[in-house]
C-alpha cells in the first residue's frame, strides 16, 4: 500500500522511507510498485538532486512479505519487484541508503546498487535465498564474488550467513558503520545533502563512468537470476520452505535428495 512507502522532500533531496513497522517493513507487491514509480519520477524530475532510501531507526526491511508472494508469485520481468530493481539499477542520480536493524534478502542486495550506504553497527544483513528454496537475485551472484571472493560470497549466498553492519563496512558493502540507527539516518541524510551543492550533470556523468563497461553484462545477469528465481518460486523445494516459514516449522527437504 502507498501508505507503507513515505515520500519526503527537502530542497533537492527526496527521501523514500519504508513505513510498515508492524511487519518489520516487509515488502509487498504494492510497495514495490510504489517505490519503482517514486524512483522513476525522481530520476526525471530536475528538482531532485539525490535520493535517500531508508526505513526506521530499528528496522530497514525484513525482505519480501512471504504471504504476499505465496498469494501471487512473480511471473516475469514485468512484475512489481523487477520494476523496482530496474528503476534503481537505471537511476542516473545518486542514491544513498541508511540501514538500521534487519536488512534481509533484497534488503541487502539493493544496497549493491546504491552509491553510498550507511549502516548501524548492529544491523543484521542476510540473504537466505537458498534456505527458502530460491536462488540469489539482483546481481548478487555476480557482484559479491567479485567484491569479496568466492569463499566469502559462498558463506553469504549458499549458507545464507548473517553479518553485521560493522562487517558490511569492513567488506566494502557499506561506507561506514555508525553507533545506532539514529546516527545512521543522520549521517546518511548529511551525505545525501552534499549532492545538492554539486553540479548535477557532473555527478551524473561520473556515476555513469563508475558503472563501467560491464554494466550491460550485469543487467543480463540480473535478468537470468530473475528468470531462475521465478522458476524456483514454483519448485517443490521453495513451496516446502515457504510453507514451513509461514507455519513456523522446520522444513523437510529429505524427499528432494
Amino acid at each position: 500500500m502507498s501508505e507503507h512507502v513515505l515520500v519526503e522532500r527537502e530542497e533537492g533531496l527526496l527521501t523514500l522511507r519504508l513505513h510498515r513497522l508492524d511487519k518489520k517493513n516487509a515488502l509487498t507487491r504494492a510497495m514495490y510498485s510504489r517505490m519503482a514509480q517514486v524512483l522513476e519520477d525522481a530520476d526525471s524530475d530536475p528538482s531532485v538532486r539525490a535520493v535517500l532510501i531508508c526505513g526506521g531507526e530499528q528496522c530497514f526491511t525484513s525482505g519480501n512479505d512471504i504471504a504476499d508472494f505465496l498469494q501471487e508469485p512473480t511471473t516475469g520481468m514485468d512484475s512489481p519487484v523487477f520494476a523496482f530493481m530496474q528503476a534503481l539499477f537505471d537511476m542516473k542520480k545518486p542514491v544513498v541508503a541508511a540501514v538500521a536493524g534487519p536488512a534481509v534478502g533484497i534488503g541487502t542486495t539493493l544496497l549493491l546498487h546504491c552509491d553510498l550506504v550507511y549502516v548501524s553497527q548492529d544491523a543484521t544483513l542476510k540473504m537466505p535465498f537458498v534456505a527458502l528454496g530460491l536462488c540469489p537475485e539482483y546481481g548478487s551472484s555476480f557482484i559479491l564474488p567479485q567484491m569479496l571472493g568466492h569463499a566469502k560470497a559462498a558463506e553469504l549466498l549458499l549458507l545464507g550467513e548473517a553479518f553485521t553492519g560493522a562487517q558490511a563496512a569492513e567488506w566494502g558493502i557499506a561506507n561506514q558503520a555508525l553507533e545506532n540507527g539514529a546516527a545512521t539516518l543522520t549521517k546518511a541524510r548529511e551525505m545525501a545533502k552534499r549532492f545538492l551543492h554539486l553540479p548535477p550533470k557532473a555527478v551524473e556523468v561520473s556515476k555513469q563512468l563508475m558503472r563501467g563497461p560491464g554494466r550491460e553484462h550485469l543487467r543480463q545477469v540480473i535478468a537470468e537470476e530473475g528468470a531462475l528465481f521465478n522458476q524456483r518460486l514454483r519448485s517443490p523445494e521453495a513451496i516446502e520452505a515457504l510453507s514451513a516459514f509461514m507455519q513456523r516449522r522446520k522444513p523437510d527437504f529429505g524427499r528432494f535428495a
